[in-house]
């Protein structure tokens, strides 16, 4: 064991992991973060808090995960180098491990001009590869950037995010081969409702040998509408929703769509269980996290292993 995470002892030992994201509130409110961990707590493995996504103004990642840890959570610092120099993001990597977080997932960043301060400005001093390169030297090396020694290192498990659907397919690999030589430990996906393109890439994974250096947590999300799913088709650059997804959706009535949404995201679960290579589901049900536990459940996912 390298941390104190529970999600890595999950995963070390052997359990199909379970993670879920919670998006933090556009304001100071804790109680947001504190209802959704309720319904998180005893269904997840480890749960993340996103950094600012879409580069709009929200919570802390690090506040956040800090009130979900009161309920016994095991949280994710999502980190990313769109809004912090290398100074900076060192800094946040010791205060996090010094508050008891023990997981970090490293990004890079949707730029400012998708979010709600279109004209700030963007750091970008280094990117995702490099911050988790940064992160492992201070855990394994014990050395800051700049080589100087750190003499309480932070034991963090080290998370990357990765897409096998951004073109160029064949790149796509290769890039998560980068963040894995770099030090990542555990690699989260962009969501999958095309199975057999992911299998594909999961063939490629595989291929390489890289299933065995990381442990890979593949991401989902219920749909919660027919307009939902042809948004996500048409305007989120990476996303690949098949049409006959979109149809199973159209072919229900109105008012039964969200739940068609939900066993949909099973049925996906269910098969990504006997993908080779995948060693996990990070359930992504942004602003309806309240489906989580159903999820879990339905897709015999509970109750999760205890250390």
């Amino acid at each position: 064991m390298k941390t104190k995470s529970n999600l890595e002892r999950v995963l070390n030992a052997g359990y199909f992991a379970v993670t879920a994201e919670v998006g933090p509130p556009q304001s100071a409110d804790p109680e947001v973060i504190r209802k959704k961990a309720k319904l998180l707590s005893g269904y997840v493995d480890g749960f993340n808090v996103t950094d600012g996504q879409t580069a709009v103004v929200r919570m802390a990642s690090w506040a956040a995960c800090l009130i979900g840890k009161e309920f016994g959570l095991d949280p994710i610092v999502q980190m990313t180098c769109r809004d912090r120099n290398r100074i900076a993001l060192q800094m946040d990597i010791l205060g996090i491990a010094a508050l008891g977080i023990n997981n970090v997932l490293c990004l890079t960043g949707d730029h400012p001009k998708f979010g709600n301060h279109p004209h700030a400005k963007g750091v970008y001093d280094i990117d995702s590869v490099q911050l988790i390169k940064i992160v492992k030297d201070m855990r394994d090396e014990k050395k800051f950037q700049n080589g100087e020694p750190i003499p309480y290192e932070p034991r963090l498990f080290i998370g990357a995010a990765e897409n096998p659907f951004a073109d160029p397919f064949e790149f796509r690999v290769l890039r998560l081969k980068k963040k894995i030589e770099a030090g990542a430990d555990f690699i989260q996906t962009q969501i999958i409702y095309n199975v057999p393109k992911f299998k594909e890439w999961m063939k490629r994974v595989c291929d390489l040998g890289l299933h065995e250096k990381v442990k890979i947590i593949a991401g989902v999300s219920p749909l919660k509408s027919v307009g939902a799913a042809k948004y996500m088709k048409t305007k989120i650059p990476g996303m690949d929703v098949p049409d006959e997804i979109i149809t199973r959706l159209q072919g229900v009535p109105k008012d039964q769509v969200p739940k068609e949404g939900i066993r949909i995201c099973v049925d996906i679960i269910n098969e990504l269980k006997e993908v080779k290579g995948v060693a996990g589901v990070h359930i992504m049900a942004i602003e309806w996290e309240e489906t989580v536990p159903e999820i879990v459940e339905a897709a015999n996912l509970y109750p999760r292993p205890k250390f």
